[in-house]
């Protein structure tokens, strides 16, 4: 079968057959032929170029086997088409019929109205049948007056119309599409992504489509009628045979009213706690600041405050992003849940305090020998045996006052390790936040040597370059930040050759120093990014827009394609439109969430410019809110 796809995401529109004739883009006004089996169709558009004489009736499935009536939809005058909503069924008053038309316009802000005659004649076998549909038109002022039959026991239909003023049948040039009510009316037609290289015509041929959807889905109330109410009027469409409804979803409806109002109670007084003065005196404040499971905690409670908000969504996107955050919040608890768990299984607290302190006593031995051997000649380096005596013993010191510290913590690091993993409950994010700020705090020694040697190489990094423009007679002027030229007298060359070449012949030993420490400092930068990388993914990730599009594809569309069902010689053109779904990729750029990054923003060239002038590198620094 002929297979034309029209996707709204990359704006391509093509047709897959055995004898292909003619591909277009959809930016371009054209009509798209093809051949299949010998016979020539011509003027299938699915474009801005639609030709006036096609008409294009879209028509629900599941009103295929109703009973014969009147068809009452939405005509859109701009597309030359009739989109069918519904059949009303015999016997029924016009004026009852015009009423409830109003009365629904009114509502759903959708022009309805009566398009044409629809005639089962494989269940109505009367002559006179198709005479009397004929005349409805003259009741129902609706120009052209569609009219779709069934020919007995033949898979074809005919579909023709009637215009009033000439009182001629034309059967020719139109299209019927069979579309799914159910899954148009669900479905959220997404637009291009590169919205800014979209044209004026590209979102016109967008807005096309999407009047179609906007149809069925702003025409929700129509749908809410079944065979089974008692009403005037019987109608034919995807819920006729009755409301789609779950009673496990009315019961969570009614359960999360008060549920709202409590966590929103709870909410106002954690954020007023966190409001308070307290947190903005130092060192509360730095540490709020600085802390990865305070930022996290922080990102969490916005989460709850956008979830338990009474404010209705306005949008899809705004309904999607509550869902998301809600799925997200209940997946990271319950692996924080299991993770709980397991810590408090079989001991493994109290194994993990006892592994501990092994293990810091062993990072701490590590760095004596590492020391050692820097205050020595390491691979066969001559260093400056002064400074490298000093630099060695200082930080050697530190260590001992890390190991100190260490062993008088070790009585209570169980403790400490089991009122942390009630953390856990939280969520699984919290618990990796605190694991990281777990590991900033053992490694805190590293962080101290890498500031002392960044600080010590900066400072001579920045004199050398300084005492080498004071040889070129140069300059650095504050006021305007560049180089100026200038005039040194004899006394000021003479210090500055003293101090050029202490600081050079200085710089290898304090070299070493910072770049080992600069490695250990980047080592344990790596650890903690890939743990906030797990904590950013758990956080941003869309969840429920992937199991949507997993599980109903159709929910989340980029655009539409059209199989041939039939076509013959005569006859009118059945299609039959489909869903095209969004990629999963596509699904991912559209609905993560904002999320709070903790790497630095810098290019990798600005990051290598740091790390050889010897500028400390924070990786909380740029901790700013992303989309």
């Amino acid at each position: 079968m002929p297979l034309l796809v029209w996707d709204l995401m990359h704006r391509h529109c093509y047709v897959n057959c055995n004898e292909l004739i003619e591909v277009v883009h959809p930016q371009q006004d054209y009509c798209l032929g093809f051949q299949m089996r010998g016979v020539r169709l011509q003027k299938v558009c699915c474009s801005s170029g639609i030709a006036d004489m096609v008409l294009k009736v879209f028509f629900p499935s599941c009103c295929s086997s109703a009973e014969s009536g009147i068809l009452i939809g939405r005509w859109i005058s701009e597309q030359n088409s009739a989109v069918i909503l519904a059949v009303v069924h015999f016997p029924f008053i016009p004026v009852q019929v015009k009423q409830y038309l109003s009365e629904l316009q009114r509502v759903t802000k959708v022009n309805v109205s009566v398009l044409g005659s629809w005639n089962n004649s494989k269940q109505e076998k009367e002559e006179s049948l198709s005479e009397f549909l004929e005349d409805l038109g003259t009741i129902f002022s609706h120009e052209p007056w569609i009219q779709i039959s069934k020919e007995g026991d033949s898979k074809f239909w005919s579909c023709s119309t009637l215009q009033k003023r000439s009182n001629n049948h034309r059967e020719e040039e139109i299209i019927l599409v069979y579309y799914d009510q159910r899954k148009v009316m669900l479905s959220c037609l997404h637009p291009p992504l590169d919205t800014a290289a979209t044209t004026a015509q590209e979102a016109e041929d967008a807005s096309r489509l999407s009047a179609i959807f906007d149809t069925v889905a702003k025409s929700k109330v129509l749908f809410m009628t079944d065979k089974y109410d008692d009403g005037p009027i019987k109608l034919t469409h995807w819920q006729s045979d009755g409301v789609e409804a779950s009673i496990i979803v009315e019961l969570m409806k009614q359960a999360s009213v008060p549920a709202c109002m409590l966590l929103t109670f709870l909410l106002l007084l954690i954020s007023g706690a966190c409001k308070s003065r307290m947190l903005k005196f130092w060192p509360l404040s730095f540490l709020w600041s600085k802390l990865s499971t305070c930022e996290q905690l922080a990102h969490r409670l916005q989460h709850l405050q956008v979830i338990s908000s009474n404010k209705k969504a306005q949008n899809q996107t705004q309904l999607m992003r509550k869902a998301n955050i809600f799925v997200s919040l209940l997946i990271d608890v319950a692996l924080g849940i299991l993770l709980m768990s397991w810590l408090y299984r079989k001991n493994r607290i109290g194994h993990l305090a006892d592994t501990l302190i092994p293990v810091a006593d062993h990072v701490a031995e590590e760095l004596q020998d590492l020391l050692q051997w820097l205050m020595g000649a390491p691979a066969g380096l001559k260093m400056n045996r002064a400074l490298d005596q000093v630099l060695g013993r200082f930080f050697l010191y530190h260590i001992h006052l890390w190991i100190s510290y260490i062993h008088l913590m070790s009585p209570f690091i169980e403790m400490i390790l089991w009122y942390v993993g009630l953390s856990a409950c939280l969520g699984l994010t919290v618990a990796l936040c605190i694991l990281s700020d777990i590991v900033a705090l053992l490694t805190f020694h590293i962080y101290c040597f890498y500031v002392y040697g960044a600080r010590l190489y900066c400072l001579k990094i920045y004199g050398l370059s300084s005492l080498w423009r004071l040889f070129r007679g140069k300059k650095w002027n504050v006021l305007r930040q560049r180089v100026d030229s200038c005039s040194y007298d004899l006394d000021q060359l003479f210090i500055g050759t003293l101090l050029f070449t202490i600081l050079l012949f200085l710089l290898p030993t304090t070299a070493l120093y910072y770049l080992v420490f600069t490695l250990l400092r980047l080592l344990v930068v790596i650890v903690q990014g890939l743990i906030h990388l797990l904590v950013d993914l758990v956080d941003s990730l869309p969840l429920y827009s992937i199991i949507l599009r997993l599980c109903r594809s159709y929910r989340l569309a980029a655009g539409v394609k059209f199989r041939v069902l039939e076509q013959q010689d005569g006859k009118p053109l059945r299609l039959l439109m489909q869903i095209n779904p969004l990629s999963y990729g596509s699904v991912v750029q559209t609905y993560r969430l904002p999320t709070y990054s903790c790497y630095p923003k810098d290019s990798w060239a600005s990051l290598c410019k740091k790390l050889f002038l010897g500028e400390l590198i924070y990786p909380w620094k740029h901790r700013e809110k992303q989309d």
